[in-house]
């Protein structure tokens, strides 16, 4: 009786392991897709600044409608 407790505790045991490292897996992934998305939520940003300043140097107004309305 207590062999068998033994082998249950120690597969228990083995896949909490197996558990554990699987989630280390996964969260590893998510740290490098949050890095990447954290560079390209950057450059996003960096090119909506530059967009803005290139625009507001354009003398056109921006509420005049084209010629041809």
């Amino acid at each position: 009786m207590n062999e068998d407790r033994l082998i249950k505790t120690e597969m228990k045991l083995a896949f909490q392991e197996q558990t554990i490292k699987d989630l280390n897996d996964v969260i590893c992934e998510q740290q490098t897709q949050i890095q990447r998305l954290s560079t390209i939520c950057a450059t996003l940003v960096h090119q909506g600044k530059e967009f803005s300043e290139f625009t507001s140097r354009i003398d056109a107004p921006a509420n005049e409608k084209p010629p041809h309305y």
